[in-house]
């Protein structure tokens, strides 16, 4: 994910600051009606595994809510790195209870670990309302495995894409803001009128983060083909390579010399929009005055929001404290937590109108932008997921291929059609590699 500085002064830290305040709850909310009183109980640790999580972000997100809640439960507390990827976990016998997985490695880092538990029975134990998650997420951990089991709980953050914009640039050539709303030919009209050089400064009119462009697109296309080897529909590929292309072919507006540089190229103040996520993780220099819009709608595209869905809550078959765990979820994900997390600019999984409306209302930041563009359009479902009885490919190598393939189309290397044969060879490869792997 993109990493600059501003809130980068800030950091996570200061992003969930507020989030310390979180209360354990005094009334039941919907979803928590289920949760038995705590009576005299005996003490016991619950191991949580939430890889890419800091123990600070845990600390100030979570772990007041759960000690109040719990007052019997001390909370083991492990994430990713210095040798505890699952795989380390699993061989030293430390199986965590609660985990944090996600769909691109579901498979890999749980269903093949033997780690998988199927929470359909406990949420019929618990009457707990899954309707107060938005679907888009609660259907995605269904069909990535395909078998209508239910793998996991949707946990804040997801990463939706939306247009971010220096304002000082449009106030220096004297040109009107982007809005919510807008069409990517608006836009292109607005990137030529911003693409100028000015007292020796090149100012681009506009960037995009292309790895994330590509694997959320708004067409919801998948990169690989759910049914067969290769690429997925190269027809609509090429839509989206020409879309973005034409982009890099405005005068004074050429692509970084790099992905990664082009990801970043917002952060450096000489760009005036750009294509990326909404993401707590992304900073932006604070001399940089930026606002944001609702991305722009593609022409064919559903008026839906592109993202990267979220996490999700699991627990593990061999947990001895399974209804524990499941308690412990459900605190987590409770609407004043969301509550809080919405507030300090973290977007709800939930339906909730009122937690939605309250995005970044208390971040230092986030309460001086416009963020209800993330909820001009509801999220969009997640791509068609790859056929179980086939062979799959890590989603990093999925949208690295793409990527990779556009920044040769946009600096010239290749033409698309050519870019795309190469990438449908490419994933080919992949996959053959994988099989081999996998002795198939």
């Amino acid at each position: 994910m993109t990493q600059t500085k501003n809130m980068g002064k800030i950091g996570i830290a200061a992003l969930l600051l507020a989030s310390t305040a979180v209360a354990g709850c005094a009334g039941k909310k919907t979803g928590e009606e289920a949760v038995p009183e705590n009576k005299k109980k005996d003490p016991y640790e619950l191991h949580l595994y939430a890889p890419g999580v800091s123990e600070k972000e845990f600390n100030e997100r979570w772990k007041k809510t759960i000690g109040e809640k719990f007052p019997h439960i001390s909370i083991k507390f492990t994430t990713s790195g210095n040798g505890n990827s699952i795989a380390d976990l699993v061989s030293r016998g430390e199986i965590p209870d609660l985990y944090r997985i996600d769909i691109p490695t579901i498979r890999t880092n749980y269903l093949d670990m033997n780690l998988a538990y199927d929470l359909r029975d406990t949420i019929k134990k618990y009457k707990y309302d899954m309707s107060r998650f938005n679907k888009v997420f609660t259907q995605e951990i269904v069909d990535v495995i395909g078998t209508g089991a239910v793998y996991g709980l949707p946990v804040p953050p997801y990463f939706p894409q939306v247009l971010y914009y220096n304002k000082d640039l449009f106030d220096k050539f004297g040109v009107q803001y982007p809005t919510d709303g807008m069409t990517i030919d608006e836009v292109y009209e607005l990137a030529k009128k911003m693409s100028r050089t000015d007292g020796g400064t090149v100012y681009r009119g506009f960037s995009a983060n292309t790895m994330a462009f590509m694997r959320d697109n708004p067409y919801s296309h998948p990169i690989l083909d759910p049914k067969a080897d290769g690429l997925s529909g190269q027809e609509r590929w090429k839509g989206l390579f020409e879309t973005l292309k034409r982009f890099y072919e405005i005068p004074n507006n050429p692509i970084a010399k790099t992905v990664g540089e082009e990801n970043n190229a917002f952060a450096k103040g000489n760009v005036a929009m750009q294509i990326n996520q909404h993401n707590i993780y992304l900073v932006i220099p604070e001399e940089v005055n930026w606002d944001l819009v609702s991305a722009p709608l593609l022409n064919g595209a559903p008026k839906m929001m592109g993202l990267r869905g979220p996490a999700y809550w699991s627990i593990t078959n061999q947990s001895k404290h399974k209804d524990e765990a499941f308690e412990v979820m459900m605190a987590m994900l409770s609407d004043e937590v969301q509550m809080q997390d919405s507030k300090i600019g973290i977007p709800t999984t939930l339906n909730s109108k009122e937690i939605q409306a309250v995005l970044g209302k208390e971040h230092p930041v986030y309460s001086n932008k416009n963020m209800n563009a993330l909820n001009k359009f509801p999220p969009i479902p997640a791509s068609p997921k790859r056929d179980p009885n086939l062979m799959d490919l890590p989603l990093v190598t999925q949208q690295n291929t793409m990527s990779g393939q556009f920044q040769k189309v946009a600096t010239n290397q290749t033409d698309i059609n050519n870019a795309l044969r190469e990438a449908d060879e490419l994933l080919k490869k992949a996959l053959a590699a994988e099989k081999e792997k996998a002795g198939k």
